[in-house]
């Protein structure tokens, strides 16, 4: 059976601040530039999350993309849309709030609830122009 790739794009909006707490105000300020603002700042976010795996002969899919929207929005777009990640989302009380990061938590996120058979990949773009991808160890 052919393996196919479908994706699902996803959007939120957040605010985080680069910060590393073992650092002086000026490493931090260097390392970091603006990103390190006391008072945070924000991104309009791109999700995009790839599913590969072999077309269901009964249904024609590979996924159902109705229940991966479902999926993105109860633990993607429900934890970090809207939210100061530093403060308001768990996982970033003990991590750095890094695009790098956050696709690897999101990934984590979405793997404990999609089939092992299926190939997951995590595209998060921060701006147009700086993305990640993460595709699990």
């Amino acid at each position: 059976m052919p393996r196919v790739t479908v994706h699902r794009k996803a959007h939120f909006n957040a605010a985080h601040r680069l910060h590393n707490p073992n650092w002086s105000d000026e490493r931090n300020l260097e390392v970091f530039g603006k990103c390190n603002n006391q008072y945070y700042h924000g991104h309009n976010y791109e999700l995009i999350v790839s599913l590969t795996g072999e077309i269901d002969p009964e249904t024609g899919y590979v996924y159902d993309l109705g229940k991966l929207k479902s999926l993105i929005k109860t633990e993607i777009e429900d934890t970090f849309d809207h939210k100061n990640i530093n403060i308001e989302v768990e996982e970033f009380k003990t991590l750095p709030v890094s695009t790098e990061y956050m696709a690897v938590v999101i990934y984590d996120k979405l793997r404990k609830r999609i089939e092992e058979k299926f190939k997951l990949k995590i595209t998060l773009y921060e701006t147009p122009r700086n993305f990640v991808t993460y595709e699990g160890e």
